[in-house]
């Protein structure tokens, strides 16, 4: 069967984030520049090949002060760990359009294992004759996993961050290619 390569359509995608702030509300924030691959098995995404890069240098909570913050040493060090890695190991099929998709998410030198849901939303061509295929990917990681460990105590005893970040994306992939095998 022939591999097919996708990549991201980055005008029609986006990768964010939430974390609890003075654990009564949520600060969103997302990354303006990363990119995305995917091989497949034809159009069959079941088996898909993905692999991810994220400029984290470009990660905007809408406060230049906060995105400044979080580039130092208290948080992602984007002078020494420029970029996000993840690259999928598996696939695994839930229902007709949701998956689970594992990998390896590499965050300031540290690799962990990930488990994202996806929820598959099809394949359209578009009125230039691309064919696009979109997903929805909703995940949850421990911060303090990666070594993300600041955090301030709050005069009731509190803490100002939460460890979970919730991660979510809407990505959106053009067909490429199919490679015939040789």
């Amino acid at each position: 069967m022939a591999t097919t390569k996708w990549s991201l359509d980055p005008t029609h995608s986006e990768i964010g984030f939430k974390i609890k702030h003075l654990m009564i509300s949520n600060v969103s924030g997302n990354f303006n520049k990363f990119d995305v691959q995917v091989e497949t098995n034809g159009d069959n995404f079941e088996n898909a090949n993905v692999t991810a890069n994220i400029d984290v240098a470009s990660i905007n909570t809408n406060n230049e002060q906060r995105d400044a913050h979080l580039r130092n040493a208290d948080f992602f060090e984007v002078e020494k760990h420029p970029e996000i890695t993840f690259t999928s190991t598996k696939v695994e099929r839930v229902d007709d359009d949701t998956f689970n998709l594992y990998g390896n998410l590499i965050i300031k030198e540290t690799t962990k294992p990930v488990k994202l849901s996806v929820e598959y939303s099809g394949v359209a061509k578009d009125p230039w004759g691309n064919v696009k295929a979109g997903f929805t990917i909703n995940g949850k990681i421990n911060r303090k996993d990666f070594g993300i460990n600041y955090n301030a105590v709050l005069e009731t005893g509190g803490v100002m961050l939460g460890e979970e970040l919730k991660v979510n994306g809407e990505i959106q992939l053009v067909k490429q290619a199919e490679l015939q095998p040789a």
